[in-house]
């Protein structure tokens, strides 16, 4: 099913020629509307733009779909009014799971967005990781949708009669006590970090083998002198001066005083986030409220900036 989210992107990417301008529109980065524009191409199996270095061009296709992804929205819209003059007798309750730093940072957003009142969804919340969610989702489970992520390609399976919608990226950055001496987003190469104490995952984990391969292929090996999957327990503790962390920039909304985030042009590495909706339950005010999760995360995409 196409997003309509990608839609409203792809309207203001025609509009003004380039992923950075709608970017600045929409409040995205460009690298959140180029991921958007993949995905539409992806969800509609047509190429939408020819891209170079400078420029992007909409194809006759991007042409074409733009003339009706204005009526879509405009009826998506139409709607939400209905949704929203018939809640109060016709709410649809929805039992999710979410993973925490989404329950900590976006949902609350959602909750406080006019919008989410439109959509007469009476909400049942449980806030676990990704492999304790999707157990809800299986035959007989008590959750109707799992919001989980995903890093690289390995650590999670979940039921083929399950649906699964891709609704923004969590990008992973690097994180030093501010006593080091390096300036915030000041580039350094990662080999120049590989004798400075880090804070790193458990071994053994899915995230810490997708990790440790991107550390050794980029010719850092760190010192480590902690381990901790607590993103929350590693950036204080970087902050109190004990190590380096990778840390993703949903955690880093509440980054303590005492460390600085670094750019690291090797280290490019994000948490994948799908919502994950059992078929029979994907009616059209659960698809809104996914839409609406997707362009809140998108919106907060330059948090860890």
């Amino acid at each position: 099913m196409v997003n309509p989210v990608h839609l409203k992107t792809l309207l203001e990417v025609t509009r003004l020629g380039s992923f950075a301008a709608a970017a600045a529109r929409l409040g995205y980065t460009a690298s959140a509307v180029s991921q958007q524009m993949s995905a539409l191409e992806r969800e509609t199996g047509v190429v939408l733009f020819q891209r170079s270095a400078r420029s992007v061009v909409p194809t006759e296709a991007a042409v074409v779909m733009t003339r009706h992804a204005a009526k879509v929205l405009t009826d998506i819209e139409a709607l939400m009014a209905a949704a929203s003059k018939n809640h109060s007798s016709t709410s649809q309750e929805l039992r999710l799971g979410i993973f925490p730093s989404l329950a900590t940072y976006v949902l609350p957003h959602i909750l406080k967005n006019p919008a989410w009142k439109d959509l007469g969804i009476d909400l049942r919340v449980s806030v676990a990781e990704p492999a304790q969610t999707i157990q809800g989702l299986r035959t007989g489970g008590e959750l109707d949708v799992a919001l989980v992520f995903q890093v690289g390609q390995s650590g999670l399976a979940w039921p083929h009669t399950i649906n699964r919608q891709w609704i923004g990226d969590d990008n992973f950055r690097v994180v030093l006590p501010a006593g080091w001496g390096f300036r915030t987003d000041a580039k350094v190469a990662a080999d120049h970090l590989s004798e400075l104490p880090w804070i790193m995952h458990h071994p053994g984990s899915p995230d810490a083998v997708v990790i440790e391969r991107l550390f050794a292929s980029c010719n850092l090996h760190p010192r480590v002198v902690a381990h901790s999957d607590d993103f929350h327990a590693s950036l204080e503790m970087a902050a109190a001066g004990l190590g380096a962390a990778l840390v993703p920039e949903l955690a880093l909304r509440n980054r303590p005083a005492g460390v600085v985030v670094l750019d690291v042009p090797e280290i490019r590495l994000a948490r994948n986030v799908f919502a994950l909706l059992i078929n029979e339950k994907k009616t059209a005010r659960v698809q809104l409220f996914v839409d609406l999760l997707a362009e809140t995360l998108a919106g907060l995409g330059a948090a860890g900036n």
